[in-house]
């Protein structure tokens, strides 16, 4: 019943993952909509927010969502928000969160060695299919080595992990306090609506005045 007619070919998965039908623009106006409208105290929310924010300048990709959630929870934040809030981190964001992250962890870490903005996805790539071959080494024949994955842990993994704290931090006390006076103003207007609204059926429902009696009839008959 809800599903398309005409089913999306893989080639157009990959393409709206880049680029989302109606733009990034839109996306993120819709991202912010669904926050503000959403059910629980501003406080909460953009707490949520600012923690999906923070755990988008993590190396953990394809954990997302779940640190996020992780990471709302533990800060009393709304989980939701934060799950919509790791739209911060799409194919647009990643490289410049990349390259900043890991360029402020290696100086932060005195890790030595030229970076190449252009390599940091694919050595991601490459140490997530040796693990995941390693993993699956004792189904298979297939021989166990962690040499490669040692030289990215030390020269990716833990510099973008170790410095994209601070710009993480940053940007997350920025969305923090952002989006708190924006969903305030939201649901202030809403409650107003709301109120106003109520009022208008109560005057809709009230019973309509009484006439006021008669003068003549309380006097009597007249007399001559």
């Amino acid at each position: 019943m809800f599903k398309r007619r005409k089913p999306r070919s893989y080639s157009q998965l990959a393409t709206q993952l880049i680029y989302p039908r109606g733009g990034w623009r839109r996306a993120s106006q819709y991202v912010m909509h669904r926050i503000r409208r959403l059910p629980d105290q501003p406080q909460r929310i953009a707490r949520g927010f600012a923690a999906g924010i923070f755990v988008s300048f993590t190396p953990l990709f394809g954990f997302h969502f779940m640190v996020a959630a992780l990471v709302a929870w533990l800060i009393r934040g709304n989980i939701f928000a934060s799950l919509l809030a790791t739209f911060v981190g799409n194919p647009l964001t990643f490289p410049f969160i990349a390259v900043v992250s890991l360029s402020l962890g290696r100086w932060m870490l005195g890790v030595e060695g030229k970076l190449q903005p252009n390599l940091i996805f694919e050595e991601f790539s490459r140490a997530a299919r040796e693990l995941w071959n390693n993993l699956l080494a004792p189904l298979t024949d297939a021989p166990v080595g962690w040499n490669d994955f040692g030289s990215f842990w030390d020269g990716y993994f833990l510099p973008y992990a170790v410095g994209g704290i601070i710009p993480g931090l940053v940007a997350a006390a920025i969305g923090h306090y952002l989006t708190l006076p924006l969903i305030r103003a939201y649901h202030k207007r809403r409650a107003r609506k709301m109120a106003d609204r109520i009022a208008r059926v109560r005057e809709q429902q009230a019973p309509a005045p009484s006439a006021p009696p008669d003068e003549a009839s309380d006097e009597g008959p007249d007399k001559g």
